[in-house]
């Protein structure tokens, strides 16, 4: 990473302080109709990402485009309304910008949230998975070339994408709150079409349970940065091929609806212990 990249993400972190609130602790990613998480902030300061120096605009359907600074059940948050894709046109270090961002804001750790479609034929729409690991198969990753060891290390260990604590605090609060929970390895491709039935039978076979078309990058670089990552998948239909049917945006956006309350009550008791 050159030297103008880390003046850029020092320029976008200095912008956001400059508009006062909290300094956060947790960030927080939320995928296509997952946005309603930001409506329980408090002291919320809202930023437009256009506004932000050197950071994207989103430009899909669901995903509102702004930064939130406030807290979550007493914890001080950094919320993204919305995120980017690299089918928008962007490359993988660009997506993943926000997240160095959020770092040198002082997030220790990243809540990554998706929309995905689901492979493991014991799945139902609607259900939520933690994230155990993923399979990059964007084709692509945000730490090619050259590296900044300000920022991380050349060859990060990514052993544990995401955190083993993390998961078990997930998994814990879920049983406590009688909220069945999913996991699972998520598939991230580049989009934007959804997969052909072959290749969802490809990717059960390398051991594929949901597959979407984000995350990914996204975390690489959080653990490049050395932020502990916990990823949650909204299950919003089953892939391909595994029921008679097309599949579409609109189906996402209305099983994302109707499994809120579950996703919110699952979320606002993990955040205080993240």
């Amino acid at each position: 990473m050159s030297t103008t990249q880390l003046k850029q993400i020092q320029e976008a972190a200095a912008f956001i302080q400059s508009k006062g609130g909290v300094q956060p602790e947790v960030g927080l990613i939320l995928g296509s109709g997952l946005g309603i998480l930001a409506d329980l902030i408090q002291d919320g300061i809202s930023i437009a990402y256009e506004d932000i120096p050197h950071f994207p605009v989103s430009t899909v359907e669901g995903h509102a485009g702004e930064l939130l600074l406030g807290t979550i059940e007493g914890r001080s948050v950094v919320l993204m309304k919305g995120r980017f894709h690299m089918y928008e046109g962007y490359g993988p270090e660009v997506t993943a910008f926000p997240v160095r961002v959020m770092k040198e804001l002082g997030v220790k750790s990243l809540l990554v949230t998706n929309a995905a479609g689901g492979i493991n034929t014991a799945f139902e729409q609607g259900d939520l998975m933690v994230l155990t690991d993923h399979l990059n198969l964007t084709g692509r990753n945000p730490l090619i070339g050259a590296n900044d060891p300000a920022l991380g290390v050349r060859f990060p260990d990514m052993s544990e994408a995401y955190s083993r604590r993390l998961r078990q605090l997930l998994k814990d609060t879920a049983a406590s709150k009688n909220i069945p929970i999913r996991e699972g390895v998520y598939a991230g491709l580049l989009g934007p079409t959804y997969e052909t039935p072959a290749e969802i039978r490809m990717l059960r076979t390398l051991g594929a349970d949901a597959v979407g078309m984000s995350t990914v990058s996204e975390t690489i670089v959080a653990r490049h940065a050395g932020l502990e990552v916990l990823g949650i998948s909204c299950i919003s239909n089953m892939a391909a091929g595994i029921l008679d049917q097309p599949l579409s945006h609109e189906e996402v956006m209305e099983t994302t609806e109707r499994v809120r309350e579950k996703f919110l009550g699952l979320v606002l008791a993990v955040i205080p212990h993240m």
